[in-house]
């Protein structure tokens, strides 16, 4: 019997463009021999089951059950797509929870803590996790931009907290830019974190939870032809994308275990991407990702393929590891 698979997308967020996009791939991909999937669209004015021709059903919230043609569907699993909020901020998987729904992404807590920069690196930094030097601001607190720069130096980096795919984020050189960098990530979030620029090898490192073993898929390598890794180097072409990563197999072998320590030190579950960056030949954490992008131009599918695993097997698996657990 086909299995009903509700494919999440959309979101509250400046990413759900994104997200609708990872959203059509998988449900362009699943294996129709397995499993029937339901493109549902997720935005503050509006839950909705939408057909391949744009038809809009609404969705019962109460149980997360759609009525097509006076027959009630319900469904054997939710594929998270939806980057941003409320899917990767541990909105969406608290209520599945609730509702005893399997869904392909990580527990509500591990979520909330991962979309957190702050908690995040704050978390694991007892653990031996190195990550740059960082200075916090809260939306209304009194800007000391000499303070900053003593704390982070020159350049750095200015990021909305709680954002993705480089919205909120600037590039510093100078101490009276500061001002328009910090309003602009306040745009995205009411917190953000002002970052040490680490000059070295940036690399993205996927982790899969892949037939019950933590798997780390193949290293990409980040070269942008922009002044960081920002929104039109991931998605406009603006940047080259290496996998396998060019790297010695000491940095291979160091930041492999960085990620997957992280993993396991977070209990994870379904799919992460680590970013990094190498300085005096140790990797740094900048953030991890558990919704990450699924497009064709995305980097953990491109580090599946690498691995010699379809998206139809990607995806698939994480449908079934998140039934089996």
């Amino acid at each position: 019997m086909l299995k009903n698979i509700a494919i999440i997308m959309g979101g509250y967020s400046s990413e759900y463009q994104i997200s609708l996009k990872s959203g059509g791939m998988v449900y362009d991909t699943l294996d129709r021999n397995k499993y029937t999937p339901y493109a549902i669209h997720i935005f503050k004015n509006k839950w909705v089951y939408v057909t391949e021709n744009g038809q809009e059903t609404p969705i019962n919230k109460n149980d997360f059950s759609v009525s097509i043609d006076d027959k009630k569907i319900t469904f054997d699993c939710v594929f998270n797509a939806i980057h941003g909020s409320p899917g990767e901020d541990g909105f969406m998987q608290g209520y599945f929870e609730l509702l005893d729904i399997p869904q392909t992404s990580c527990s509500m807590y591990q979520a909330a803590l991962t979309f957190n920069k702050r908690d995040l690196l704050a978390t694991l930094k007892p653990f031996g996790i190195k990550t740059a030097e960082s200075f916090y601001l809260n939306l209304g607190d009194t800007v000391d931009e000499d303070a900053i720069v003593e704390k982070v130096g020159l350049p750095c980096f200015v990021k909305a907290n709680k954002a993705g795919s480089s919205f909120g984020i600037s590039k510093v050189y100078k101490t009276e830019d500061l001002k328009a960098a910090i309003e602009n990530s306040f745009e995205e979030d009411d917190e953000i974190i002002i970052e040490q620029f680490l000059d070295g090898v940036e690399v993205s490192v996927g982790v899969i939870s892949y037939k019950g073993e933590t798997k780390v898929l193949p290293i990409t390598e980040i070269v942008s032809e922009n002044d960081f890794f920002d929104y039109q180097a991931k998605y406009e072409g603006k940047s080259q994308e290496i996998t396998p990563a060019r790297i010695s197999e000491y940095y291979k072998d160091k930041v492999i275990t960085e990620a997957k320590k992280i993993y396991e030190i977070l209990k994870m579950s379904g799919f992460t991407r680590s970013e990094f960056i190498f300085k005096n030949h140790e990797p740094y954490l900048l953030e991890v990702n558990t919704v990450p992008g699924l497009t064709k131009e995305s980097i953990l599918p491109q580090q599946a393929a690498a691995a010699g695993i379809s998206l139809e097997d990607l995806f698939g698996n994480a449908i079934e590891e998140a039934i089996r657990n």
